[in-house]
């Protein structure tokens, strides 16, 4: 296969005159001779090279929003010309090159290490090529506009198949209109077993749907686990009225399971990338749809509702976004509730989901200070970022997931009742406005569609400027009430002092406390209006003593609590590196939240809710 592509490639250089507007691929072939010790082989061969070049590697990746460092991952740096003359280049910052006086052809090569199996990295070895772009192939700058080829050696040595929205050229060549498309096309070589259907759009064109598993499982498991993920595809379509038009009329969920893996999930275009710790699929089915389900949302929102701070993708440093509560945030809230409306999760199970996204919003220090927007901004920390140093999260800073989340939750039950709309109106609007024609949008986009659909532009400002630029919270008690629902404390008349993070009988990094090394430390920050927080522990002290009793771990510690109520005070000895101190804690009542179904608390549920819940959870699959 490989003396194929040389061919081309001779070929292509020896081409005789071209449009002037018109440039020629540039071509990636990668080889794995080293693939027991996680190297692969990568060769950028670049026809109609500019007189002034740079090359580099990325520092981020389509779906991450926050800076990585993928140019420590290359070495054996080469530049040569077509005949393997060397030409000379400088490294002039860790992740950048600059190549020296040179023919108009010539040839970038490397040495890839990649040990991670994930949506970000790269990972190689005898079972697999786990190839997220940006982390894998450097690129020209200034020459992100031209088409690009790619040739995968090696795949029948080691039994590899392509998993890859890449377009195929046949003879293990696979192109990209340019560096964007390429950059957003994760690729799996590996023996992955894969089941396919189609799936007729509302336009009637078919579209073909694959599902690539790289796992310890057998065909029999795939096929039967393909159906589900069927099951799933319709009723997100059902959301939107049709799905999107998927370039060269595929979309691929590109798996990889095995208990080693970094649990992962990365939107992209025409696929996603899905990588999960598990054992086999087999048995997991449930827990891997939770993952199709958001990430395959991510083919309408993201993928094509798209925010304009994301319009272009920028390799060099992340792009800071403050949609990402609508992003990411409306799409966690469809995610869970369409594996609700497929069949595949339980009413009592949702409602520990719906628990989750109100504590969120209603019990976090984040939440409660700052809005959405804000915390859409902290991303470019907070998604898998670089620092290692500990911060102060657990204080200043709320998901935009789950605060997004809950944010479409109340939406939804506004719409529904307020309006008798429902949030699906709301993003099938979005999806023409925006998606469906490829109109990146602003936050200002999103409450005009917002103020269309309901027909009500001061609804719509006034829903904007409280929740979304503002920071006060929908009644979620009210609006869950409608359908039947009941928001109540999880923990009423016990006491509580508090979440601690602690080192739970290890240190901090999962060694063995040292022999004679006492009582429960506190390796993280205390929550801010917690009584832990107020009675001044928090990070790097050592609590001794509670209520008079030894305190080893964890355990010893509730065992305290438990025969206490709210009011009560207890006496706290703790240590640390200014010395022996003592505290009081005054304990509370939890603040946080459960949702149970009335019936489930004995309450009576009325035709109105129960006609209220079965619209919102029943499925939409016509």
């Amino acid at each position: 296969m490989k003396k194929i592509f040389l061919i081309t490639v001779a070929a292509l250089l020896s081409t005789a005159a071209m449009a002037q507007d018109k440039q020629k691929p540039i071509y990636y072939s990668i080889s794995f001779p080293n693939a027991a010790h996680h190297e692969a082989e990568i060769v950028m061969t670049v026809p109609q090279a500019p007189q002034s070049l740079r090359f580099r590697m990325s520092r981020s990746s389509a779906g991450r929003y926050a800076t990585h460092e993928f140019g420590k991952n290359i070495y054996n740096v080469k530049v040569t010309a077509i005949d393997g003359t060397d030409i000379p280049f400088t490294q002039i910052e860790g992740d950048l090159y600059e190549v020296g006086s040179h023919p108009e052809n010539i040839k970038i090569s490397y040495t890839l290490f990649g040990n991670w199996t994930d949506g970000t990295y790269a990972s190689i070895d005898p079972s697999h090529a786990h190839l997220n772009m940006p982390a894998a192939f450097a690129w020209v700058i200034g020459q992100e506009k031209r088409p690009v080829k790619f040739e995968f050696n090696d795949l029948d040595k080691y039994g590899w198949k392509v998993s890859t929205q890449l377009k195929s050229e046949g003879a293990n060549v696979y192109s990209a209109p340019n560096m964007q498309y390429m950059m957003d096309s994760p690729t799996e070589l590996a023996n992955s077993k894969v089941t396919s259907w189609d799936v007729v759009n509302t336009d009637g064109k078919k579209q073909k749907i694959n599902v690539s598993i790289h796992s310890d499982d057998d065909q029999a498991t795939v096929d039967n686990f393909g159906k589900m993920v069927q099951k799933l595809v319709l009723e997100e379509k059902a959301v939107f009225g049709e799905l999107p038009a998927y370039d060269y009329g595929e979309y691929t969920f590109i798996t990889d399971v095995y208990p080693t893996d970094s649990g992962d999930g990365m939107e992209h275009r025409n696929s996603t990338c899905i990588v999960d710790p598990l054992e086999k699929v087999a048995g997991n089915e449930n827990d891997l749809l939770d993952i199709f389900s958001h990430e395959y949302f991510h083919s309408w929102n993201v993928k094509r509702i798209r925010p304009k701070s994301l319009e272009p993708f920028n390799f060099e440093h992340a792009n800071m976004s403050s949609e990402l509560w609508f992003a990411e945030g409306f799409t966690q809230y469809y995610g869970d509730l369409l594996l609700t409306r497929a069949g595949f999760t339980s009413l009592d199970d949702y409602t520990r989901t719906l628990a989750g996204l109100v504590n969120q919003i209603l019990n976090t220090p984040g939440a409660a200070k700052y809005p959405a927007t804000q915390m859409s901004r902290y991303s470019v920390f907070a998604d898998n970022g670089v620092s290692i140093d500990p911060n102060n999260n657990v204080n200043d800073f709320t998901s935009y997931y789950t605060y997004g989340g809950a944010i479409a939750l109340a939406l939804d039950m506004r719409l529904r009742g307020e309006f008798k709309l429902t949030l699906d109106d709301y993003m099938r609007q979005v999806w023409l406005s925006r998606g469906k024609v490829m109109k990146p949008y602003t936050i200002p986009d999103l409450q005009a569609d917002l103020a269309k659909v309901t027909n009500n532009p001061k609804f719509a400002a006034d829903f904007f400027k409280r929740y979304i630029y503002g920071i006060d919270k929908n009644n979620y008690e009210e609006l869950l009430n409608k359908a039947g629902l009941v928001l109540r404390k999880i923990q009423p008349g016990k006491a509580w002092a508090g979440s601690l993070a602690t080192n739970a009988g290890r240190g901090r990094s999962g060694q063995q406390r040292a022999v004679g090394t006492e009582g429960l430390a506190i390796l993280s920050s205390t929550t801010i209006g917690t009584p832990i927080y107020k009675a001044g522990l928090d990070a790097g002290d050592i609590i001794l003593k509670a209520d008079g009793q030894t305190i080893t771990d964890p355990k010893s510690f509730a065992d305290v609590l438990a025969g206490k109520k709210p009011g009560d005070k207890i006496t706290v000895n703790y240590k640390n590196r200014t010395g022996a101190h003592e505290t009081t804690i005054a304990l509370e009542e939890s603040p946080y939240f459960e949702v149970v179904t009335y019936e489930k608390a004995g309450k009576q549920l009325s035709k109105e809710q129960g006609e209220f819940r079965n619209n919102w959870l029943q499925s939409k699959v016509k």
